[in-house]
């Protein structure tokens, strides 16, 4: 898993990734490189490429974040309670560098019923 310095990170993410993946910043709705993103691909982590979400799975939740409705594999996120500013959800992170991504809640559409809400600045697209 992580084995950079914060310094080392801080040199190779922009302000806006270091804030989101590194310190569990969220970026403002609608305003993300992906949120609209129509393009089909790998959405790998920002962090260290790891593979997270196909496009496949991408779908327009309305919130104005990416909104995918499975990983895709299981291994490549991990779940957490967050229980930061007064709520309870389940934060989602990148199992190979701990990179914050963003949370995933259960009103999700078929089949899985879950919509995994994801920073565009913790995402990179590899187009097909």
């Amino acid at each position: 898993m992580n084995t950079k310095s914060e310094s080392q990170w801080r040199g190779e993410l922009t302000a806006e990734q270091y804030q989101v993946l590194r310190l569990k910043g969220t970026e403002a709705p609608f305003s993300g490189e992906y949120w609209d993103e129509k393009t089909e691909g790998t959405y790998v982590c920002a962090g260290c490429a790891t593979p997270l979400f196909e496009s496949g799975t991408k779908f327009d939740s309305g919130c104005g974040w990416p909104s995918f409705f499975k990983p895709l594999d299981e291994d490549g996120v991990l779940e957490s309670d967050d229980r930061s500013h007064g709520m309870t959800r389940t934060e989602v992170t990148c199992s190979g560098c701990g990179g914050h991504l963003g949370h995933v809640f259960a009103d999700g559409p078929p089949p899985t019923g879950l919509r995994y809400c994801i920073n565009s600045a913790a995402l990179r697209l590899q187009e097909a």
